[in-house]
C-alpha cells in the first residue's frame, strides 16, 4: 500500500496534473501526522488521545487515499464548480472513506481531511497553482452545492452532532466559507514563523497552535465538550504567548497542554485537518511555500511504539 505514495518531485510553479495533486495531498497528510510534538494527537511519540490509531496506521491511510485524490483531481480537470462536480466529488469521497475504513479496520484516520483536501485538490485541478485565496474560494464554491445523492445516515456523524449541539460550523462550514481559518490564521502563522527563521517543524507547530487557538474544533467538542474546547484554545494561546514552540517556555506550555488534553481524553483533530489544508495551499503558492517530500520517509513506515503515551513523553 505504501508504494502508492511514490511520485516524482513536484514544484509549485507549474500546473500540476492529477497524479501530482494526489501525491501532494497525501504528502500533506503524512507531514501532519509526523509533525512532533503535537498536543494529544498521533505523532512520532505515540497515539496521543487515540486508542485506535498510531503513526504507521495514519501513514497507511494517507497512502491508500492517494488514488482517490487523483480521481478527484481528474474529475475536476477542465471543469468548473457545479452541482455535477460536487456530486461526483461526493461519490469519490464516500469511496475514499470506505478505503480508509478498510485500511484502518474501522478507525477514522482522515474523514475530515478527505472532505477538505478533496475539495482543494479539485480546486487546484481547475485553477492550477496560485494564490491561496483563489484556490480556497474555488473550493468553497464547489462545497456550497448540495450533495443531493448523499445516502441517508442512520445516525448523525460526530461532527454533525457537535455542530447541532454547540452551534458551530464545523468542517462543512469551514469549506463553504472558503477556508477562512486557513487564510486568516494557518497560513499567516506558518509564514510569520518562517520569516522569523524557524525551521519547518517549529513553523508548522506554531501554525497548528494558532489554529487551535481560534477554531471551534468539533473533534474536541465531541470528545470533551466545551471544557475540552476551551482548554485547548486557552492552552494553545499560552504556548504562543510564551514565545511559541521554538522556545523553552513555549515547549513547557505545550507539555502542559498535552497533559491536560490527555486527561480529558480529547484530541484537536479538526485543527490537524485544517493544518493539512494549510500545508497543501502553501505548497501550491508559487510565491511562498514549504517543500513537502512526496515519498514517505523510512521512519514513518515503521510502527509507532505501542507503549508510548504523550502524557509521559519528553518534549
Amino acid at each position: 500500500m505504501l508504494d502508492t505514495c511514490s511520485s516524482p518531485s513536484v514544484g509549485p510553479a507549474a500546473r500540476l496534473d492529477a497524479h501530482h495533486l494526489g501525491a501532494l495531498a497525501t504528502a500533506t497528510l503524512i507531514a501532519e501526522a509526523e509533525l512532533t510534538p503535537k498536543p494529544a494527537l498521533v505523532d512520532q511519540r505515540g497515539r496521543g488521545a487515540h486508542t485506535d490509531l498510531d503513526l504507521a496506521l495514519m501513514v497507511r491511510s494517507a497512502c491508500a487515499l492517494q488514488p482517490s485524490f487523483v480521481a478527484m483531481a481528474r474529475a475536476a480537470t477542465g471543469a468548473r464548480p457545479s452541482q455535477h462536480l460536487r456530486e461526483r466529488l461526493a461519490l469519490l469521497g464516500r469511496e475514499a472513506e470506505t478505503t480508509m475504513l478498510t485500511v484502518t479496520a474501522g478507525a477514522n484516520a482522515h474523514r475530515g481531511a478527505i472532505w477538505a483536501l478533496g475539495l482543494l485538490v479539485a480546486a487546484a485541478a481547475i485553477t492550477g497553482p496560485g494564490a491561496p485565496t483563489h484556490l480556497a474560494g474555488t473550493a468553497g464554491a464547489i462545497a456550497r452545492f448540495p450533495d443531493r445523492a448523499a445516502p441517508p445516515s442512520p445516525s448523525p456523524s460526530h461532527g454533525s452532532a457537535a455542530r447541532a449541539r454547540y452551534g458551530v460550523t464545523g468542517a462543512r462550514g469551514e469549506a463553504c466559507a472558503g477556508f477562512p481559518h486557513v487564510l486568516e490564521h494557518g497560513l499567516p502563522a506558518l509564514r510569520a514563523a518562517r520569516a522569523r527563521g524557524l525551521d519547518s517543524t517549529h513553523a508548522r507547530l506554531d501554525a497548528l497552535l494558532t489554529l487551535m487557538a481560534h477554531l471551534d474544533d468539533t473533534c474536541l467538542l465531541h470528545r470533551g465538550g466545551l471544557l475540552a474546547l476551551h482548554a485547548a484554545q486557552r492552552g494553545a494561546r499560552a504556548v504562543l504567548d510564551a514565545g511559541g514552540t521554538s522556545t523553552d517556555a513555549g515547549l513547557a506550555a505545550l507539555h502542559q497542554l498535552d497533559t491536560h488534553l490527555l486527561s480529558l481524553n480529547a484530541s484537536p483533530g479538526g485543527a490537524a485537518d485544517v493544518l493539512a489544508a494549510t500545508l497543501f495551499l502553501d505548497a501550491l503558492d508559487p510565491h511562498a511555500h514549504d517543500e513537502l517530500p512526496l515519498d514517505p520517509p523510512a521512519d514513518a513506515r515503521r510502527p509507532a511504539p505501542q507503549e508510548s503515551h504523550h502524557g509521559t513523553a519528553r518534549l
